[in-house]
């Protein structure tokens, strides 16, 4: 396989390639060279990132993918080491930020936000773990939240699930750091700068500030930092907040 992938570019996969972060992380490694491969549920929704990568002279492939789905993910990382390039950075950015009060919080309820946003992690982490070991090398990168580290009313289920990955991730790090594999988890304290954020929240504030609200291209930017990291100075965690962010 070395010598078939020898001419193929290196590949950045994005599993939960939304509108924002996702988005902003895509365009990132691309500028760094990388052939992004994004996915998310509904793949059509990517067109228009896959076409403003390509624009800017780089590749991008924009797949439907439920992270959820055992097969589904084992036949994604299969295609893209066999059709796309070797893996050398996996994104898991899945979301499932769901606020509910725990009495509405229904059996049914908690198992779908903790399958996106705890199993799904595992799935794309072992994938990517089998597919890097290999060759002894590989970024593989976890999105936080505050209810990863701290549980709120209402975010019973969410934090559960942030807190499992984060679990997940610390494990993971530990058992493949000596095989060269930099596995990091990133905390994502604050808001962010949305479409939706600026509509239903930033519009009635009347005190805003500069760079007060974190933008998905900082983040992005702290992603590439992260992979560039030598490994005598690796950061398992990262949390970002912007200035003003009360913490």
């Amino acid at each position: 396989m070395g010598e078939e992938m020898a001419g193929k570019g290196e590949v950045a996969l994005i599993v939960g390639a939304g509108d924002a972060i996702g988005s902003a992380i895509a365009r990132r490694f691309s500028q760094e060279g990388y052939t992004v491969v994004a996915v998310r549920r509904n793949g059509d929704r990517l067109k228009g990132l896959v076409e403003e990568i390509e624009a800017s002279g780089g590749k991008a492939h924009g797949w439907s993918v439920d992270a959820r789905d055992e097969e589904a993910i084992v036949a994604l990382f299969a295609r893209i080491e066999s059709d796309v390039g070797p893996l050398a950075v996996v994104v898991f950015n899945v979301g499932a930020n769901v606020p509910m009060k725990i009495l509405e919080t229904s059996s049914r309820k908690f198992s779908k936000i903790w399958e996106m946003a705890c199993f799904a992690g595992f799935l794309s982490g072992r994938e990517a773990a089998k597919t890097m070991l290999p060759r002894n090398k590989g970024t593989i990168i976890f999105t936080g939240a505050t209810a990863s580290v701290r549980g709120a009313a209402g975010f019973a289920a969410f934090a559960s699930a942030k807190h499992g990955l984060r679990a997940l991730a610390q494990s993971m790090a530990r058992e493949l750091a000596p095989q060269n594999i930099h596995v990091a988890h990133v905390v994502i304290d604050a808001a962010v700068d949305t479409a939706w954020i600026r509509e239903n929240f930033l519009v009635h504030k009347t005190d805003r500030q500069e760079d007060d609200i974190v933008r998905p291209e900082s983040i992005a930017d702290a992603y590439v930092q992260l992979h560039r990291q030598p490994r005598d100075a690796w950061t398992f965690e990262m949390d970002l907040r912007p200035w003003v962010e009360s913490w």
